[in-house]
């Protein structure tokens, strides 16, 4: 007799959504938080698109952050931004390898920022400015905005800890900021907190908390999880048995003597790339490097830490000799994985600072270290969160998710599926193959639980165009990240048939890099990756062609 299986949800900065700690409030676990976030509305209207390109733009002494501003002062009819000292406030000021500058700014009030606002100015190289992206603000450009703050930071802080039932050990310190948020039509003075942790229902959460009242005004789980060491050769066996040649180190313990961790040292300018064993205990305190007596690590509960290891090492290639990007950030953070989380744990997920790897339940997943796309998919989270840090939530958060698709299919370059190699036989057996496909969305069932939480919509697979967008609300798979994700995703498939995959990652990374903001959407995406494709290829070529070919098929103008 076939089984029959409720499918968790499909790769995320948490892997899927059945299963990822946000759904402990996604999934209406508490009836009061959910009935509340059911009525919230994400204000996307309250943002709306800056594009401008110059075909023969003033010409400049520098490509200087004053000069960018001296750039929007005289054009506030193209930008719609007026009072540009008092409303915007410098970001950061970077140069690429086409010798173009972009002078990121934030949209502020009386120094403030205003949560999800930037707009970017692009000089190219001969100091001209070329573009103005990013997405301002307009009903609080001329409005009146009382940023005083009488709750302490502090205090804002409990409140938020106490909101999402954090435990007494984080992740890392958490952060509190000063923002303005628009929200629900209003624009609350707040602090914006950030809180990390790890154990039986990890999180990355961002509450924002009114600075007077006290209130939680919205919250959302962005967990899209000696002596001297010296590293060497090692070797070892992956889930599904391959040989994995492995850079080790040699350390020194007390009482066993010396051992070898899954701890590479070896490249230059990084801070190392290491793997943790979680021990599927549950009890974070009790995380450990993983060790072995020797240099060969071939058991079988060896296996799920040699593939998280070896493919950490190939997605930090990638990004190093592709994009020159070192690491995650740029900077050469270290690279860290955890395995064997939890019990019979179907996810993977990146939680602001690591990537935590479940084992599967053996039926519907092995262990989940196995996918080097789901490993890549993982990591482009971090290269997010460092660049574009795209909002985990409805258009936005569906480009978040489209992104690490899209890199975990041009890092794991053998298909253009998602998730093929963390199937278990049980799933197989019921004719689940991969979880995403890039190439033929429409092949893939979505799950009886996203179908259950959200029972107004029949549809039963991953739309591939606009006129099968799932308008999901926010309590559902944060307005349906995952779900439209596809729909770009096969924008980027097409794409990348025309112009072949190492093009269609130049194109996708500067989008990422240079041109999207927070609360990007579909379309803001659209113009930022053919503008890209311009920036890399030329006005007019073959590869802009192929890029407006790709959105134009999906519906995204």
């Amino acid at each position: 007799m076939k089984r029959k299986m409720i499918i968790p949800m499909a790769l995320s900065s948490a892997l899927l959504l059945g299963t990822v700690p946000m759904g402990s409030v996604l999934a209406n676990n508490d009836p009061v938080v959910s009935s509340v976030q059911a009525q919230k509305k994400w204000n996307e209207n309250a943002n709306v698109p800056v594009f401008v390109k110059e075909k023969h733009a003033e010409k400049f002494a520098t490509s200087s952050a004053a000069n960018a501003v001296k750039y929007l002062k005289k054009n506030e009819a193209k930008t719609g931004i007026k009072n540009v000292d008092k409303n915007l406030k410098v970001k950061n000021v970077s140069k690429d390898e086409l010798g173009m500058t972009h002078v990121r700014f934030n949209q502020a009030k009386n120094g403030v920022p205003i949560e999800g606002s930037e707009v970017v100015v692009h000089f190219n190289d001969k100091n001209e400015v070329q573009s103005v992206n990013g997405r301002v603000n307009q009903n609080l450009v001329d409005e009146a905005v009382d940023t005083t703050a009488s709750l302490s930071a502090a205090d804002a802080l409990e409140k938020a800890k106490a909101a999402v039932n954090a435990p007494e050990e984080f992740t890392y310190e958490p952060t509190t900021e000063l923002v303005i948020y628009p929200f629900e039509g209003k624009a609350y003075t707040a602090y914006k907190t950030n809180v990390n942790f790890m154990g039986d229902a990890p999180g990355n959460w961002y509450v924002y908390v009114d600075a007077n009242t006290g209130e939680v005004i919205d919250k959302y789980n962005g967990i899209m999880h000696a002596d001297e060491i010296k590293t060497q050769k090692g070797v070892g066996l992956g889930v599904h048995g391959a040989h994995r040649e492995l850079h080790i180190s040699k350390v020194q313990e007390e009482k066993a003597g010396t051992q070898f961790a899954l701890a590479d040292f070896s490249h230059e300018n990084l801070e190392g790339i290491l793997t943790y064993d979680s021990k599927n205990d549950g009890n974070t305190s009790n995380d450990t490097l993983f060790v072995g007596n020797d240099a060969s690590f071939k058991d079988d509960y060896d296996r799920a830490a040699v593939d998280a290891h070896y493919n950490s090492e190939k997605v930090y290639e990638y990004f190093l000799n592709e994009h020159d990007r070192n690491s995650l950030d740029g900077e050469g953070m270290a690279i860290v994985s955890y395995v064997h989380y939890g019990q019979n744990y179907n996810n993977a997920f990146w939680n602001g600072a690591w990537m935590t790897y479940g084992d599967g339940d053996g039926e519907f997943m092995t262990s989940l270290s196995a996918g080097l796309d789901v490993a890549a998919h993982e990591m482009t989270h971090g290269v997010i969160s460092k660049t574009a840090n795209l909002q985990y939530r409805n258009q936005s958060g569906a480009l978040n998710e489209s992104f690490a698709d899209v890199f975990g299919a041009l890092v794991d370059d053998s298909d253009w599926e998602m998730g093929e190699d963390i199937m278990a036989p049980a799933a197989k057996e019921d004719g689940l193959t991969r979880l995403r496909s890039l190439s033929d969305p429409n092949s893939v069932v979505v799950s009886n639980a996203q179908r259950a939480a959200y029972a107004t919509d029949d549809r039963k697979v991953y739309p591939d165009h606009m006129d099968e967008f799932y308008n999901m609300p926010l309590n559902v798979d944060n307005g349906g990240v995952h779900i439209n994700s596809s729909i770009t995703n096969h924008a980027a498939y097409l794409i990348g048939q025309e112009v072949g995959r190492e093009k269609l990652g130049k194109i996708y990374y500067r989008a990422l890099t240079v041109y999207l903001t927070p609360t990007s959407d579909f379309s803001d995406a659209r113009q930022a990756i053919v503008q890209s494709a311009i920036d890399i290829y030329g006005e007019g070529s073959a590869e802009e062609a192929a890029t407006n070919a790709g959105f134009d098929a999906v519906g995204i103008y």
